[in-house]
């Protein structure tokens, strides 16, 4: 059997709202559910205590370490055809097992450290997907030689954002995401198309895609409400 091309693999990006949940409080008719504390999110942030946490406090704020864009990007690469939820609650486990995402260290994982992972039950065990991890360590030190994996990536902020009132209305990519993509690619990125990009913008804070109504939206400082 080929072995598979870390290069290559499913292009399903990691944007919650891609999997809505059915929330509990009170709908609006728009995509938003006023929970029990009054406040208005997204169905899919509703319900599941994990992903309201992860909604109100990170997903859509300012990444701008490169430790953090890394640990992202990789994330991204393993929900390719999962649920965000799986990640999310599998994250303390990646983190333990990947040397808190620090691409110094993970670059230099060779074949003992990839079967260690692919023994480890606390994580998702895809061979390609480590192996693209490792793969992503090494493009992002060699990146610092012009400029940075972190500048790189929010050089693609585009002049508007989305400004959506249901999760139907939320784009899946665009073209900043499909240049990124093809910008990472060139630098021997994998996992890295652009649907996967378009949700990364989204998680990082390059795009607010909070839907109109949110008590989320605008947070990050980048965008106004």
């Amino acid at each position: 059997m080929t072995a598979p091309d870390p290069r290559t693999g499913p292009d399903t990006g990691a944007r919650p709202d891609a999997d809505p949940r059915t929330g509990t409080g009170t709908g609006t008719g728009t995509g938003i559910v006023i929970g029990e504390d009054g406040l208005a999110r997204p169905a899919w942030a509703a319900s599941d205590p994990m992903l309201r946490e992860y909604y109100d406090t990170e997903w859509g704020m300012p990444v701008r370490d490169e430790q953090g864009m890394y640990e992202r990007i990789s994330l991204e690469a393993f929900q390719a055809g999962l649920s965000w939820a799986t990640i999310l609650r599998k994250r303390p486990a990646f983190r333990t097992a990947f040397d808190g995402f620090d691409p110094e260290v993970v670059s230099r994982y060779g074949e003992a450290e990839v079967e260690r992972l692919m023994a480890d039950a606390g994580i998702v065990r895809n061979r390609a997907k480590i192996l693209a991890t490792i793969t992503n360590a090494k493009a992002t030190l060699a990146l610092r030689e012009k400029g940075g994996l972190v500048d790189l990536v929010w050089s693609f902020q585009p002049g508007t954002t989305p400004a959506p009132r249901t999760v139907a209305e939320i784009p899946t990519r665009s073209p900043q995401s499909t240049a990124l993509s093809k910008a990472l690619r060139k630098e021997g990125f994998a996992f890295v198309g652009p649907t996967t990009m378009f949700a990364l913008m989204e998680a990082v804070g390059i795009l607010d895609t909070h839907l109109l109504g949110s008590h989320r939206r605008g947070a990050s400082g980048v965008w106004e409400a």
